[in-house]
């Protein structure tokens, strides 16, 4: 099990890129979070095993239709806590 936080930049906001990064982890078995942050990036944390953490980098590298993403940087943390669910945070 691992956790990684990813912070996206480019034009994520307004374009239904926390409802995309949602459906795919949970496609993919994920649990976690995803928001949107006061500089106009989004965050996410994804829970879960590496291969699948992978995929879902790959997936908001590319982003949604609309979307147009410049950068994710990636950060692999050590599991201090368990997310039950993967929820969109306000």
């Amino acid at each position: 099990m691992k956790i990684c936080r990813i912070f996206i930049s480019g034009f994520v906001q307004g374009v239904n890129f926390r409802q995309f990064v949602k459906r795919n982890a949970l496609q993919l078995g994920l649990t976690g979070f995803v928001k949107n942050l006061p500089d106009n990036r989004v965050e996410a944390t994804f829970q879960g095993s590496k291969e699948q953490i992978e995929k879902i980098i790959a997936i908001c590298e590319k982003g949604p239709f609309l979307s147009e993403v410049k950068d994710v940087e990636v950060i692999w943390e050590e599991v201090n806590r368990q997310f039950e669910s993967f929820e969109i945070e306000r």
